[in-house]
C-alpha cells in the first residue's frame, strides 16, 4: 500500500493499484494487516534495502544534509544522525528526507535515529552533543538518583525533544554492566549492580516508549546483547584490541539479568555488541554474527520477535567527512569473505546491518542461495511493523516551529538540572558554610558562575576556599577514535595528585570528581574537606551543594576500588569484585541499594 500524508494532514492512497492517488480515511487497520497488505508488493531490492541503517552526516548546519541523496537512490530509510543543526533545522530535514521518500515507488516513510543527546557526553562514536536538546547527567547518573519516576519523568521528556525533530528510534539505553572498572563506556550505563539497572532500565524504557510503542512513543534500542561490560581488561571492542568479552567467573547470567528487565518492559528493538564472547561456551565470534547469541539466547531463549540491528559499521568501517575512516569492526571474521560475513549475519537472524548503506549486498545473498527471499521477508515484516505502529505512514511529518518551541524549553531544562543535583553524591565531609563575599579559587568552573558564590581570585594562596571539578583519570591515547575514549589507569598522574594535596595543604579544598569511569581516589582523598562526585552536572549545581544551599543526595552505581593493582586482579564479569573498595556501591547509605559484595543485586 502506498500512503502519503501531505503537511496539512489529508492522506491520500492508491485504491486501485494503478497509480491514481485518492483521498481517503485511514481506517487504521492493525499494523501486522497493513505489513501483511504491504510486503508483497516489494521487490527484494527494495526489502534489502530495508534492512541497511545508515548513518547521516551534515558539514554545516544551514543545509540538508550532504549525503541524503546516495541513500535515498539506493532506498535505505533507516538513518543513524551524527552531527545535527538547531531544532527548528533538523525537523525542515525530516520533513526533507520524508518527501524524498514519498517520491518512491512505495512511498515507505524514513525512521531517523539516535545515539544519547541529552547528557554531557561527547563522542563521535557513542554519544553527542549537538541539536539543542535540555541536559540531564549520563545515564550512570540517572543510577545515581534510584529514583524510577524521576528517571521515567526525564526519558518522557527527552523522547519528546527526539519526536519534535523527527527522531522516533533511541539507539539506547546500554543494558551493559559496569562489572570491568576501566571500561570507556560506563558513563552509559546504568552501573554494577543488576538489580539498580533493571529497575532503571525499566523506568527509561517505559519513558520513551510508553505503556506500548505507538505513534507517541521514541523505540528504545537496547544494547549491546548479552553484555558489553563484561570487557576482557577494560578495552572497548570498538577497537581490535579490545574485540574480546571475558567471563572468567562464569558470570553470563548475571549480565543478561538486565535485558531481562528491558524486554520485559517491551524494548522494541535490541543490539547485539562487537565483542567476542570467550567463556560462555558459545561461538568465540562477534555477538552480532553469532547464531548462538540472537537465534540461540534472544531468540530463542527469550522468544524476541523485535528488530535486531547490528552495531554499527560492521562490514564496512565508517568514513568520517574530513576526518578520515575507521575500519571495520567484524571481530572473529575478519579472515571471512565479505559474502561469508553477510550469510553469517542473516544466518544469525539479524534484521538490519547498523551504519550499511549497500543493499546489493542483501540482494546478493540470496541470489546467490546462501539465504531464501522468505528469511528476508521474516526481518522485513518487523522493521515494517516498528514504522507502522510508529505511526510514520499515517504522518512522519513535524512541526520546525513547534520543535524550535519545544527542544531544550524552560520546563525540559529545569527538569534536566533536578536530575543533574539528585544525581551528585557526597563522598566524604560536609558543606563549606563559608560567606557569601569569601575568597574563591577555582578550576574547572566558569568564573561568572562562581562570582555568584564569592569573590574570584586568581591564586590560592589568596582564597579562602578553593573549589576544583576533575575528570576521572583516563589515559589519553592517539587516534581517530581511540583518543575519545577515556580508558586505561584509574590512578591519578603521580604529578596530579600532587599537586592537588599541595593545593589541599593551601588553602580548603573542595573537590568534585567526575565519575564517568570508578576513579580511584585513593591519593587524593583525604586531602579534601569536602569530596563530591557528579556524572554530568552544571557548575552552579555542584557550588550549590558546596554551600549547603542543596543537599548532594546522590549514590554511588559502583564501588570505587582502592588501587589499580586491585583492578587488574578483579574479574572483568563479577561485580563488587576489587578487594578493598574505597567507597561502596550505594555510598552514603541506602536501604533501597544492594551492597552485597557477591554482587547479588536487589
Amino acid at each position: 500500500m502506498k500512503l502519503l500524508r501531505h503537511h496539512d494532514g489529508t492522506a491520500f492512497r492508491d485504491l486501485n493499484h494503478n497509480g491514481t492517488m485518492e483521498p481517503y480515511e485511514d481506517p487504521r487497520l492493525p499494523a501486522d494487516e497493513r505489513v501483511a497488505d504491504l510486503l508483497p508488493r516489494m521487490t527484494l531490492a527494495e526489502k534489502a534495502a530495508l534492512m541497511c541503517h545508515g548513518r547521516l552526516f551534515t558539514a554545516r548546519h544551514d543545509t540538508f544534509p550532504e549525503e541524503c541523496a546516495a541513500p535515498a537512490d539506493a532506498g535505505v530509510s533507516h538513518f543513524l544522525l551524527m552531527t545535527m543543526p538547531e531544532p527548528a533545522v533538523m525537523a525542515r530535514w525530516n520533513n526533507h528526507l520524508q518527501d524524498q521518500a514519498a517520491a518512491t515507488r512505495l512511498g515507505i516513510p524514513v525512521t531517523l535515529s539516535s545515539d544519547p543527546r541529552h547528557g554531557f557526553a561527547a563522542n563521535a562514536a557513542v554519544a553527542h552533543l549537538s541539536g539543542g536538546f535540555s541536559r540531564g547527567p549520563e545515564p550512570i547518573g540517572l543510577a545515581a538518583t534510584d529514583d524510577p519516576g524521576l528517571v521515567a519523568e526525564f526519558a518522557a521528556a527527552a523522547a519528546r525533544e527526539l519526536r519534535a525533530v523527527g527522531i522516533r528510534v533511541a539507539v539506547h539505553p546500554m543494558a551493559d554492566l559496569a562489572t570491568e572498572p576501566r571500561w570507556a563506556r560506563i558513563h552509559g550505563t546504568f552501573g554494577e549492580d543488576a538489580g539498580l539497572a533493571s529497575r532503571m532500565l525499566a523506568a527509561y524504557i517505559g519513558g520513551f516508549q510508553g505503556d506500548r510503542l505507538g505513534p507517541d512513543s521514541v523505540a528504545c534500542m537496547v544494547k549491546h546483547f548479552p553484555g558489553g561490560g563484561a570487557t576482557a581488561a577494560g578495552e572497548d571492542p570498538h577497537f581490535s584490541y579490545g574485540r574480546f568479552a571475558a567471563y572468567p567467573g562464569g558470570n553470563l547470567e548475571y549480565h543478561l539479568r538486565p535485558f531481562e528487565a528491558a524486554l520485559e518492559a517491551g524494548c522494541a528493538q535490541v543490539m547485539p555488541g562487537y565483542g567476542i564472547p570467550v567463556g560462555t561456551g558459545m561461538a568465540e565470534v562477534g555477538a552480532c554474527f553469532n547464531r548462538d547469541v540472537v537465534a540461540g539466547l534472544l531468540r530463542g531463549r527469550y522468544r524476541f520477535d523485535g528488530v535486531v540491528c547490528t552495531d554499527f559499521n560492521l562490514l564496512a568501517g565508517m568514513a568520517i567527512p574530513g576526518r578520515g575512516a575507521l575500519p571495520a569492526r567484524n571481530w572473529g571474521v575478519e579472515h571471512l569473505p565479505l559474502e561469508e560475513q553477510v550469510r553469517m549475519l542473516l544466518d544469525a537472524d539479524v534484521d538490519q546491518f547498523g551504519g550499511e548503506t549497500r543493499p546489493e549486498l542483501i540482494v546478493d545473498a540470496v541470489r546467490s542461495g546462501a539465504v531464501t527471499e522468505s528469511r528476508i521477508d521474516a526481518s522485513v515484516r518487523r522493521i515494517l511493523r516498528d514504522k507502522f505502529l510508529l505511526g510514520l505512514f499515517d504522518d512522519p511529518y513535524v512541526d520546525p516551529d513547534a520543535a524550535a518551541e519545544l527542544v531544550g524549553d524552560a520546563a525540559t531544562r529545569a527538569l534536566g538540572r533536578t536530575v543533574q543535583r539528585r544525581s551528585l553524591v557526597r563522598l566524604s565531609g560536609t558543606p563549606l558554610g563559608y560567606e557569601a563575599d569569601c575568597a574563591l579559587y577555582v578550576e574547572n568552573i566558569d568564573p561568572q558562575v562562581a562570582s555568584r558564590y564569592g569573590k574570584v581570585v586568581d591564586r590560592p594562596e589568596d582564597a579562602d576556599l578553593a573549589v576544583v571539578r576533575v575528570d576521572a583519570p583516563y589515559e589519553h591515547r592517539e587516534g581517530l577514535l581511540e583518543a575519545a575514549f577515556r580508558a586505561g589507569s584509574l590512578e591519578f598522574p603521580p604529578g596530579e595528585t600532587a599537586r592537588l594535596n599541595r593545593l589541599g595543604a593551601t588553602v580548603p579544598l573542595a573537590l568534585c570528581v567526575h565519575l564517568d569511569r570508578p576513579a580511584v581516589l585513593t591519593g587524593v582523598a583525604d586531602t579534601a574537606l569536602l569530596l563530591l562526585a557528579d556524572f554530568g552536572a552544571e557548575d552552579d549545581l555542584v557550588l550549590d551543594a558546596v554551600f549547603g544551599r542543596a543537599e548532594a543526595e546522590g549514590r554511588l552505581p559502583f564501588d570505587l576500588p582502592s588501587s589499580m593493582r586491585a583492578v587488574e586482579e578483579s574479574r572483568e564479569d563479577v561485580p563488587f569484585d576489587t578487594a578493598d573498595p574505597l567507597f561502596r556501591f550505594g555510598h552514603p547509605a541506602n536501604p533501597h541499594i544492594s551492597e552485597g559484595p557477591e554482587g547479588e543485586g536487589s
